[in-house]
């Protein structure tokens, strides 16, 4: 089983996943608008943050949240392959069906994913910037 506590060596209270974009207006609004998560901050670059604008969208019940950033000289990001993913797991297949009818009555269309692994257990979507964000069955559920 795995820990819900971190090592004794490491005191994290909060986790932050960030990436850069060129299309932070579409991106914050697939996270908001088309997946359903709440945008928690963010700002705009006043000469403070070297050229970048941002926000932070959070997911709920953690202290976790996605940041994307737009610098105004451009992303230096390569492209994601197809197997950039950012995973949530639901409990039940009733769930995962609901999850997907959801985001599809918002305008998101499903993707065939890359890896295989995920096909009859997860149902995949891309952002604007092509990275997948897949809503799967929890491991252990069939």
């Amino acid at each position: 089983m795995t820990s819900t506590l971190w090592p004794g060596h490491l005191p994290i209270t909060r986790v932050r996943i960030a990436r850069p974009t060129d299309r932070l207006t579409a991106v914050t609004g697939f996270y908001r608008d088309v997946i359903g998560l709440e945008v928690i901050g963010g700002w705009i670059d006043d000469g403070s943050h070297a050229g970048y604008d941002g926000v932070m969208i959070g997911l709920p019940g953690w202290d976790t949240h996605l940041e994307f950033t737009q610098h105004k000289d451009g992303s230096p990001c390569p492209a994601p392959t197809r197997d950039n993913l950012l995973v949530l797991y639901v409990d039940s297949r009733e769930d995962l069906l609901s999850v997907s009818e959801a985001i599809q009555a918002r305008g998101g269309v499903p993707v065939v994913p890359e890896n295989p692994y995920w096909l009859n257990r997860a149902v995949c979507f891309e952002d604007p910037d092509g990275w997948g964000v897949v809503f799967s069955l929890k491991p252990g559920v069939g």
